[in-house]
């Protein structure tokens, strides 16, 4: 099923929102796409939308993080995440469809990586593979089959390890729950398919 691909506008926002809460079954990764637009992380031209039958039905976005190795060393890179497609829309190609512009343009844009945590049959079909390839790890404990990198351009992590410092927004979305440890985990919806992927974190107690 072929979607019309292009960037998120002011007016979609609205139904941006709403495609983030139903695909994830909660309303994180909506308040937190929200959040990320206001902060310096955000890309508008990263930000898309799938549009079937004149109505928005998915989501994906792109924006900066940094990679800091042992040195302290900063390199840059993307984050792709969240990305959301409405149900009934799911397994219909959709989520492809946003991936593969996200990273033309991307590419288009100069930028050299992305890095996602997401399911560990479906990112490797746009070439991502495990990020401790180039000993790039998350900043929390997560399987690493599921935590991967992408170079957008040749060697676009040559030289590049440490651990991935995300925008301080995938982590305020939370900081109004009454817990004190946050976990990080993969938000996957459906779970095999893979048409919804985030970087969520889950409050446990201690």
């Amino acid at each position: 099923m072929e979607a019309k691909i292009r960037q998120e506008t002011t007016e979609d926002r609205s139904a941006v929102y709403e495609i983030n809460s139903i695909a994830f079954g909660q309303e994180n990764e909506a308040k937190l796409v929200d959040l990320l637009r206001k902060s310096d992380a955000f890309i508008p031209a990263l930000s898309f939308v799938a549009i079937l039958d004149h109505k928005i039905v998915g989501h994906i976005l792109f924006t900066k993080i940094k990679i800091i190795d042992n040195d302290h060393k900063e390199f840059d890179s993307l984050a792709l995440a969240p990305m959301a497609v409405r149900p009934e829309c799911q397994q219909k190609g959709i989520g492809g469809q946003l991936i593969k512009t996200g990273l033309d343009k991307a590419r288009e844009l100069k930028y050299k990586s992305v890095i996602v945590l997401g399911h560990e049959h479906y990112y490797p079909k746009f070439g991502f593979v495990p990020a401790d390839k180039w000993r790039i790890k998350a900043p929390f404990d997560v399987p690493k089959n599921v935590f991967m990198g992408l170079e957008l351009l040749t060697d676009g992590l040559k030289g590049v390890s440490g651990t991935v410092k995300y925008p301080k927004e995938f982590e305020r979305k939370q900081r109004t729950a009454n817990r004190v440890f946050i976990k990080s985990e993969l938000m996957c919806n459906r779970a095999e398919k893979v048409q919804s992927h985030s970087v969520g974190y889950k409050i446990i107690a201690l």
